[in-house]
C-alpha cells in the first residue's frame, strides 16, 4: 500500500512539473509565435492588397476595442502619411473560415482590395478565390453595393465554387461595417 502511494506521489510530482514546465514555455514563447504568424499569414495578404507604402503594418498594428470584439488594424503609411487600412474578417467557405484582409483607402469610399489569410476550399474551385482574377474585382471597388452579379452587384462568381464566392463578399461586406464603426478613430491613431 505505502509503494502504490509512493508511486501516485511520484507521478503527480512529475504530471505537476511537467505542466509547470509546459505552461512556462507557452508563455515565454506566445508573442513570438503570435509576430510569426501576423508576419507570414497577415504580411503576404497586405502585399496583395497595399504596393506603395514604406512602413511595416504588422509591426504597426494597433487594436481597437469594438463591442463584439477586438480588431487589429495594419496600417499602409507612405511619407508619414496614412494612405490605408487593412483588417482581417472571416466569411464563411464550404470548407470551412475563409480568412479575408480586407483593405480600404483612409477616407472608406474605396477598396484597396483584398487578400487571402486562410481556407480550406476545394483545390481547383473554391480555392481559385486566391488568384488575381477574382481578387482584383475588389481593387478600386466602391464599398457602396459590393455583391455577386446574381445578387445584382457586379463581382463575378467563381463557377462551381458560389459558397466560397459567397463567403469571399460576405466577409468584406463585414469589414465595411467595422470600417464605418473606426473610420473616425484612424486619423489620431497614426499620427506622427
Amino acid at each position: 500500500m505505502k509503494e502504490m502511494l509512493r508511486m501516485i506521489l511520484v507521478l503527480s510530482l512529475i504530471c505537476g512539473l511537467s505542466g509547470l514546465t509546459l505552461a512556462t514555455v507557452r508563455q515565454a514563447t506566445s508573442e513570438r509565435i503570435e509576430e510569426q504568424v501576423l508576419t507570414y499569414v497577415q504580411g503576404p495578404a497586405l502585399q496583395q492588397i497595399f504596393t506603395d507604402y514604406d512602413n511595416n503594418p504588422v509591426k504597426d498594428r494597433k487594436t481597437f476595442d469594438l463591442p463584439d470584439g477586438p480588431i487589429t488594424v495594419f496600417p499602409a503609411i507612405k511619407n508619414g502619411k496614412l494612405t490605408g487600412i487593412a483588417f482581417e474578417r472571416f466569411g464563411k467557405g464550404y470548407g470551412g473560415p475563409i480568412g479575408i484582409m480586407v483593405g480600404f483607402s483612409t477616407d472608406g469610399t474605396r477598396l484597396e482590395g483584398i487578400g487571402i489569410t486562410t481556407m480550406k476550399e476545394t483545390p481547383g474551385l473554391g480555392a481559385r478565390i486566391v488568384e488575381p482574377d477574382f481578387r482584383t474585382q475588389f481593387k478600386g471597388h466602391a464599398t457602396q453595393n459590393i455583391n455577386l452579379k446574381k445578387q445584382g452587384g457586379d463581382i463575378a462568381a467563381i463557377s462551381g465554387a458560389t459558397i466560397s464566392s459567397t463567403g469571399t463578399v460576405s466577409a468584406v461586406n463585414d469589414a465595411i461595417k467595422i470600417f464605418n464603426k473606426i473610420k473616425d478613430k484612424l486619423p489620431a491613431t497614426w499620427d506622427s
